[in-house]
């Protein structure tokens, strides 16, 4: 499991690096969209990347990386709008966005640490189409959630789905970079 732990901050590294750049070029912008919103985003995201696995072709010039990317880079953002709401005035503090970025992302791999060891990798052994399809599940059911004004009677809150589409789309960029830069 240690090699999981190493790879897991491998693609931190990468999607921490891109959104800082883009906090960078775009500030805090996206501090004025609700949560909802966001997910909506993830929903785009995702979809774009289970259109590429059903057609094979991409005729924009990016392929599912970039895309996987996204997915965590907004999850991660929904949480941090789901504790601090939405600020009309984006001129948030960007330390403090950076830091509960890295907050964020920690306790998503703390939490796949925790559930791999329990599950064995067994998410090694999976297609990458079938993040996508838990992805765009995890979407549906934080959807409902929201649709319900966050009341549930016996599942996991929005939170704990945009952990999992987290530790998906990671499991998917170690499966299509580290693990075949190894190969």
């Amino acid at each position: 499991m240690p090699e999981t732990a190493q790879e897991y901050d491998l693609v931190i590294e990468t999607c921490r690096d891109i959104f800082l750049k883009k906090m960078h070029d775009y500030g805090t912008a996206w501090r004025i969209l609700r949560a909802t919103s966001l997910t909506d985003q993830i929903f785009i995201k995702a979809n774009r990347i289970r259109s590429l696995e059903e057609k094979g072709i991409s005729k924009v010039n990016e392929g599912v990386v970039p895309e996987f990317i996204g997915i965590i880079n907004y999850s991660i953002m929904g949480l941090i709008q789901l504790e601090l709401g939405r600020e009309n005035d984006t001129a948030s503090e960007q330390e403090k966005i950076a830091a509960l970025y890295e907050n964020y992302f920690q306790k998503a791999k703390n939490l796949m640490l925790d559930k791999n060891h329990d599950y064995g990798e067994a998410w090694r052994s999976m297609r990458i189409s079938s993040y996508t399809d838990l992805i765009l599940m995890k979407i549906k059911r934080t959807k409902q959630i929201e649709d319900n004004q966050g009341n549930t009677l016996i599942s996991e809150g929005i939170d704990a789905n945009y952990y999992d589409m987290i530790n998906y789309a990671v499991f998917a960029l170690i499966r299509l970079t580290v693990e075949s830069s190894k190969a």
